[in-house]
């Protein structure tokens, strides 16, 4: 039986404090760990985004939260992004560090004691295991570069259509795959 999203979810918050706690621990591993803790926040976010928050900001009634952990996903992305081209040994690295986790952490927080709450209340039993499965996919996808060759988040326009309903982004019908795709994004961040 496939997993349900919301344990897909904390199984990746668990994965990347192990990696922080081993960054924090052993200096050394910060020239692997880093990039591959930035690379799967990202996968997570972006799979979040486009499967889980559009759920939780209609079905749950979470819009307000689903709009702030959009933010909260790329702060934390660009302290990572940034932290990437500090040198592992200096102190504005060990700084960025502890500013880049905090940041992470606090999300993992809210959203452990928010957003998935309220997505499990919302979402039976049978929607959490669908999700998941969309879920890790695109973190599949985002993962492994397919999405960035592809375009669009490599996605298709009847999954951009699909996700503009779900968004209820008005004159979706209409839109070809690139204007779906902007207005896709576009009501994800509101």
């Amino acid at each position: 039986m496939a997993a349900d999203v919301i344990t897909m979810i904390t199984t990746d918050h668990r994965e990347l404090e192990r990696l922080f706690d081993l960054m924090r621990k052993d200096p050394g591993s910060r020239p692997l760990a880093l990039p591959l803790a930035v690379a799967m926040l990202t996968a997570h976010s972006r799979a979040e985004e486009e499967h889980v928050y559009p759920v939780v900001a209609k079905e749950a009634g979470e819009k307000d939260e689903a709009r702030h952990g959009t933010e909260e996903h790329h702060e934390a992305e660009e302290l990572g992004r940034t932290l990437l081209a500090e040198d592992p040994e200096s102190d504005a690295f060990a700084k960025g560090l502890e500013k880049f986790i905090d940041a992470v952490l606090h999300h993992v927080k809210e959203e452990e004691d928010d957003i998935l709450p309220a997505l499990r209340d919302a979402a039976g039993p049978d929607r959490l295991r669908r999700l998941g499965a969309d879920f890790a996919e695109r973190r599949a996808r985002e993962l492994t570069g397919r999405d960035r060759a592809a375009g669009n988040g490599g996605r298709t326009r009847d999954e951009l259509y699909e996700q503009a309903r779900e968004l209820d982004v008005p004159g979706r019908s209409a839109m070809t795959k690139e204007e779906l795709a902007r207005e896709v994004r576009r009501a994800g961040a509101n």
